[in-house]
């Protein structure tokens, strides 16, 4: 079985970044990935500077193909399993297995998405999530927040800098305080209370939010809180488990702990991007993988200095 100084695993904005960057110093890197990438439903990428509106699967393909002209390898596959005896070995859902001295773990998050009907449909089209991956696209449109908990007042505020139209509808959120109320009167954010049934949809495009009892309020767009969940159980044979993420004191979900070099409490260890930063962006998750690339790099060559000054002295 060929061994490899690095294994990656995930193949998105931070997997193939920390590969180049490794790849580049002349380490053997294989990067696995299960071609699921959590951003496929986008029509592009934002916020990504010289590549603006990229289709997420093109900027993947560029990535991969750096990736390779390094001399890297990229195979497709999932990672089900990951332990240690002396250098890792992973093993992936059709029984192959790999060796590597180091781990990279770029894997991303799976979102949960508020059970309403119709929602995960337009997932990625107009229901959306971020201000920023999205809003320009929607800006000026009659845009709705469904409140499933107290984040959505921060994101109907971020949302109401793109529209003057902007309705925030209440579902399951916490009541709000008579502080919340005025500062969403004062911005001139309607707010419609009672729970969503369904989305409304035309000719594939969303029309309105149907209310309990059957009243309709014409929406472009939708923006929601998910909850997100780090794509790491391979790592439990490690003894590596996500930990939970909180937002101004709310909990968002799971995500893997990580220092500043992209170390994670397991020697050896690496992770960046999203399943380590529930909020990195596309770009930013780049720029982590770039940096825990690096690290990986000065790390194995800590070890070679090491073992090579132990063999000069014996």
């Amino acid at each position: 079985m060929q061994k490899y100084d690095v294994i990656v695993i995930g193949g998105g904005a931070a997997g193939l970044s920390g590969a180049v960057a490794l790849a580049r110093s002349r380490r053997s890197v294989l990067v696995i990935d299960d071609a699921t990438p959590r951003n496929a439903p986008a029509e592009g990428v934002h916020n990504y500077l010289t590549r603006d509106g990229i289709p997420p699967s093109e900027l993947t393909a560029i990535g991969r193909q750096e990736v390779i002209g390094y001399g890297g390898e990229v195979v497709t596959g999932t990672v089900t399993t990951a332990h240690r005896d002396g250098d890792f070995t992973v093993g992936l859902a059709d029984g192959t297995t790999y060796q590597g001295r180091r781990l990279l773990v770029t894997t991303g998050l799976a979102d949960v998405l508020p059970d309403v009907p119709g929602l995960a449909e337009r997932w990625g089209k107009d229901v959306l999530h971020c201000p920023y991956c999205h809003g320009w696209e929607v800006r000026d449109q009659a845009i709705g927040v469904l409140a499933t908990s107290a984040m959505a007042l921060h994101q109907v505020q971020m949302f109401r800098q793109l529209s003057d139209d902007v309705t925030l509808f209440l579902h399951t959120a916490p009541e709000l305080t008579e502080e919340q109320w005025e500062e969403l009167a004062a911005r001139g954010i309607a707010v419609v209370q009672g729970k969503v049934e369904q989305l409304e949809v035309e000719d594939g495009k969303l029309t309105g939010v149907r209310l309990e009892g059957g009243t309709v309020i014409p929406r472009r767009a939708l923006a929601v809180q998910t909850t997100v969940r780090a794509r790491a159980n391979f790592l439990a044979d490690l003894g590596l488990e996500p930990t939970v993420r909180e937002a101004n004191g709310v909990e968002i979900g799971t995500a893997i702990a990580v220092d500043a070099r992209g170390a994670t409490e397991v020697p050896g260890v690496f992770a960046a991007g999203n399943v380590t930063d529930p909020m990195a962006q596309v770009m930013s998750s780049a720029a982590a993988g770039l940096m825990t690339g690096a690290g990986i790099n000065f790390d194995l060559i800590t070890e070679e200095t090491r073992l090579a000054v132990a063999a000069r002295s014996s």
